[in-house]
Order: structure tokens, then C-alpha cells, then sequence
């Protein structure tokens, strides 16, 4: 396993380029659990994800809906892009029966699926996952993100 790796990212614009860049490394199958304060940039980072992989829509936090699916369009380079779904577990509470209903594994058979507030609730979904825990510093749009690959 690798070591956790950490970035500054001094702007939200900065936190949507790390999203970006993340997500060339990611394809179908993947699942994402962002974990981190509110305010810390879940969302942001999600639309970076979002803009690499080359979704359709508008990506905004899912709060009142839970989970929004978006499919794929083109990615920048110009190949195909992958299906993406996205989901605010915050008003899940660990409500496992509700997570359920989601069918959040049929889901990870064509999608990479992006979850902020996950920690602790989604991981056992895939074998494996990739974690990312930004930190944002008071009073500033800095962020730090550390992220590994557990699994």
C-alpha cells in the first residue's frame, strides 16, 4: 500500500484542478469517500472529479436528494467519459438500511461513485477505495488534502 500523499491547494479553483487530476486516474468500478469539515471543499473537489471525467449536468451538492447520477459525456482529451454518481451521505447518520436502498454496489459496476461524508459508512461497497480528507485552514480558502488508496 501506498503512502497517504498531501497537497496544498490554496483556491477553490485550485481544489476543482486536484479533482481533475484525480480523476484521470479513475474508472468504472471506483468508489471515492471524501471526508472533511464543512466548508472544506467536498463538493469542489467532486466537481473536478466530475469536469475529468466528463459527466453530463451540473454537479452540486446532493444534501436533500442524497444521490445523483450523471452520465458520461466527454472527457477533456476528448475519449469517452465515465458515468459518475454522487452522493451526500451526511443525512444518511450511518442508517445502513437507507444506504442500502440506494444500490450504491449495482451502481460501482458502471460508475465511479463519489461520496462525501463516507467515511465510516461506505467503504465496505468495494475492496477498495480511494480516501480523501481536505482540511481547510480558519478563515482561508486553503486546503489540504491528503488522499491514499485503502484496500
Amino acid at each position: 500500500m501506498a503512502e497517504p500523499q498531501t497537497r496544498v491547494l490554496p483556491s477553490v479553483e485550485d481544489t476543482e484542478a486536484f479533482g481533475r487530476e484525480l480523476a484521470k486516474t479513475l474508472r468504472p468500478g471506483d468508489l471515492v469517500v471524501l471526508d472533511g469539515p464543512l466548508g472544506a471543499g467536498k463538493t469542489a473537489l467532486t466537481r473536478g472529479i466530475a469536469a475529468g471525467l466528463g459527466v453530463q449536468g451540473r454537479v452540486s451538492s446532493p444534501t436533500f436528494i442524497i444521490a445523483r447520477a450523471h452520465r458520461a459525456g466527454q472527457r477533456p482529451d476528448g475519449s469517452t467519459g465515465v458515468p459518475m454518481v454522487h452522493v451526500d451521505a451526511y443525512r444518511l447518520a450511518g442508517d445502513l438500511d437507507e444506504l442500502d436502498s440506494l444500490d450504491l454496489d449495482t451502481d460501482l459496476n458502471h460508475a465511479v461513485v463519489v461520496v462525501e461524508w463516507g467515511k465510516g459508512v461506505v467503504e465496505h461497497l468495494a475492496d477498495r477505495h480511494l480516501r480523501v480528507q481536505l482540511i481547510r485552514e480558519p478563515e482561508s480558502d486553503v486546503r489540504t488534502a491528503i488522499w491514499e488508496w485503502i484496500g
